[in-house]
Parts: C-alpha cells; sequence; structure tokens
C-alpha cells in the first residue's frame, strides 16, 4: 500500500498545475463577471490531454487512470472551480458514457473529437420536474422505422448551448420503470434540438448550464447507446464514475479555500501578531486541513476500486458526499478567516464559497448519496 503519487501521476499533476496558472488564472473574476464559458481554453486543455484523461490512446485519449484523473481535477479547481467542472462533465459523463457503453463504430465515430475536444461533450438526464426522481423523466423517444423521434427538454445541462454533442437518456418506456429509459447521442445541428435558456447561477459561472430541448427531433438507430430500456441503468454506472469526479472538484476547492486562508492568516496582524497565532483560528485550519486530508484519502480508495473494475457505488458516494460537505464548510471557513476581506471580489475565498455549493447538489444530492450508502450497508 503506497501513499505516494508515481512519477507519472507526479507529472500530470504538475502539467495540471502550470496548464491552471497560466491559462485559467489570469481570467478567472473575468470569466465569472461576464458568465463567459472559454471554449478556447477547453480547446487547449483537449492539446494537453485533459479532455480525453480515461480514453485509450489509440482513441486519441491519454489512456490515464483515475488517480490522475482526480489530480488533474484538483489542480485545475484550486484555481477555477467552474473549469474543473466542465472538464469533469465532459470527462466523465458524456465521453465516459459513449467509452463505457458504445459499440465498437460508435465509439471510433465520436470518441477521438471528444478526447481531444475538437468537439465539447453534454449529458443530459435531469429535467425541469425530475431531479433526484429521474425515472420520472417526460422527454420521450418514439421508434418510427429504422428512428426515433425525441420530444421534451432537460434542464441544468453543463455545455447545453455550446456543446457539439450530447449524450441523453429519455423516456421509451412507461413512466417510473427504471427499464424504460433508453440512451441515445444527439449531435449538434440535428433538426428539432435545440438550446433553451441558460441559467444565471450563483456560482461556477464560467460553466455553462442551459436547456436542452427536442422538438420532433429525428435521430437514427444508430445513435442508441446500448439496448433499449438499459439508459437509466447505464446512467448509474456512469453517475458512480462521475461522484470521484464531483469530489475531486470539491478536493481543489477545499484545498484552494485552505491554502489562501493559511496564507492571509500568516499576514494578516491583529493585537501585534499574525492572526494564525490565535487559537480560535489555528483551530480552525487543523479542522480543516483535517477534513481535506479524509477527503483525499476516501477519494483515492475509490479510484483504486475504480481502476481495478470493482463496485465503486458505495465509496463513489462517500468520497463525493464527505468531499462536497468538507469543501462548502472550508470555503465558509476561509470567508471567516478573511473577516470583511473574505467577503470582497479582491480575494479568492469569496468564489471559492459560492462555487462550493453546488458540489453538494450536483450528480446526485448530499441527500440522495445517504441513500446510496445506507441501501448498500443495509443489503
Amino acid at each position: 500500500m503506497s501513499f505516494d503519487y508515481s512519477e507519472t501521476q507526479q507529472m500530470v499533476a504538475a502539467s495540471a498545475k502550470e496548464f491552471a496558472e497560466q491559462y485559467i488564472r489570469p481570467y478567472v473574476m473575468e470569466w465569472d463577471e461576464a458568465q463567459i464559458f472559454p471554449i478556447e481554453v477547453f480547446k487547449k486543455a483537449g492539446e494537453m490531454g485533459f479532455m480525453g484523461v480515461l480514453v485509450p490512446a489509440e482513441l486519441g485519449g491519454s489512456g490515464l487512470g483515475y488517480h490522475e484523473y482526480i489530480a488533474i481535477l484538483e489542480e485545475i479547481s484550486k484555481v477555477d472551480p467552474s473549469i474543473g467542472l466542465s472538464v469533469a462533465a465532459h470527462n466523465s459523463l458524456c465521453t465516459n458514457h459513449i467509452l463505457t457503453f458504445g459499440n465498437e463504430e460508435q465509439k471510433k465515430k465520436w470518441i477521438p473529437k471528444l478526447a481531444t475536444a475538437e468537439w465539447i461533450g453534454a449529458w443530459g438526464l435531469t429535467e425541469h420536474n425530475t431531479g433526484s426522481d429521474a425515472a420520472g423523466m417526460n422527454t420521450t423517444a418514439v421508434k418510427e422505422g429504422d428512428s426515433w423521434v425525441l420530444n421534451g427538454a432537460k434542464n441544468f445541462i453543463t455545455h447545453g448551448k455550446s456543446g457539439d454533442i450530447a449524450v441523453v437518456i429519455v423516456r421509451t418506456g412507461d413512466k417510473g420503470d427504471s427499464h424504460g429509459m433508453t440512451a441515445f447521442v444527439v449531435e449538434k445541428g440535428t433538426p428539432g434540438f435545440a438550446s433553451g435558456k441558460k441559467e444565471n447561477k450563483l456560482g461556477m459561472r464560467a460553466s455553462e448550464t442551459a436547456e436542452l430541448v427536442f422538438d420532433n427531433c429525428k435521430i437514427p438507430d444508430a445513435n442508441r447507446l446500448g439496448g433499449v430500456g438499459e439508459g437509466f441503468v447505464q446512467s448509474m454506472k456512469i453517475l458512480d464514475g462521475g461522484r470521484i469526479s464531483i469530489g475531486a472538484l470539491s478536493l481543489g476547492i477545499a484545498k484552494g479555500a485552505y491554502e489562501a486562508a493559511l496564507k492571509y492568516s500568516k499576514e494578516r496582524v491583529q493585537f501585534g501578531k499574525p492572526i494564525s497565532q490565535f487559537q480560535g483560528i489555528s483551530f480552525k485550519l487543523a479542522d480543516m486541513a483535517t477534513e481535506i486530508e479524509a477527503s483525499e484519502l476516501l477519494l483515492h480508495k475509490a479510484a483504486f476500486l475504480k481502476n481495478e473494475g470493482r463496485n465503486v457505488t458505495k465509496l463513489g458516494a462517500m468520497a463525493k458526499m464527505f468531499a462536497s460537505e468538507v469543501c462548502v464548510k472550508a470555503a465558509n471557513e476561509a470567508v471567516q478567516i478573511h473577516g470583511g476581506y473574505g467577503y470582497t471580489k479582491d480575494f479568492p475565498v469569496e468564489k471559492f464559497y459560492r462555487d462550493s455549493k453546488l458540489c453538494t447538489i450536483g450528480e446526485g444530492t448530499t441527500e440522495i448519496q445517504k441513500v446510496v450508502i445506507a441501501r448498500k450497508i443495509l443489503k
């Protein structure tokens, strides 16, 4: 058992850190304030291999594992969590769904474009009235000859406007039936497929979130991923890996907030000494450091299981739940340590505070993670 990164993992982490410092940090607040989705940065990330981390080299990807994936997301998210979120959604949801459940022809057709960020990917499960209750979705696909006709809408979709391709899970059977949903790939420009409202969000504002709308959108049966009725089951498996992604995103936020707070506490002088020397502040830092360490260990244990091809449902949910709650707490404490300055946009903790909350909601709320964990331990 080793707790050290390998030489390759260290190089990957260093490369991601350098990328974030050079191409992201100078523009963080500009993108946040204007809600700019910087597509050119993701194209550059594609050149660096960060948009096809888990994709085999023969399909144009980096051929890396989940430990490296965590390292990349962590380093990017320490600088700008919204960019980390988009990298995570592209890799673990859209790309990974096609990679995991697509046939050879489908993988050869779409994966190389996604792995290099020639195309940006989206993934659609959530709808306006079906968040945690995904089986109650209203968007449908009806078979017509060798084609399917899609009608309905998805919301809260990362890259809903700018995405070039989307994997969507829609109802092909009875509502509420976990075997009544099927996954399809829909390319941008397909008649009847459009984007809708872009959300104006509290945080993660450089990561685009919008509706996907289907109005008699006709696609060939060749765009179906797996068998009819397998879409929901596929989604749950994809979310197992996705939860590791959100956990890594959370870890980056927590570390970014903690490092900013630690630095500030050593520089800020009150009553003749740095505030880090006051027990009230030092204990906050001690709690943050300990909980971040625990988050990291949980995440890498889940990554180990995922790399081994073992069931990661319970550990993935644990890691996501714990890391996301820790990142919210760490961001909150970082603002508190900064005092009034933490409430201004002159210091990075204000943005970490806003960005952090999504992590306890996206890809399964904290409450849903507890349902998943409870089911596993009570089985």
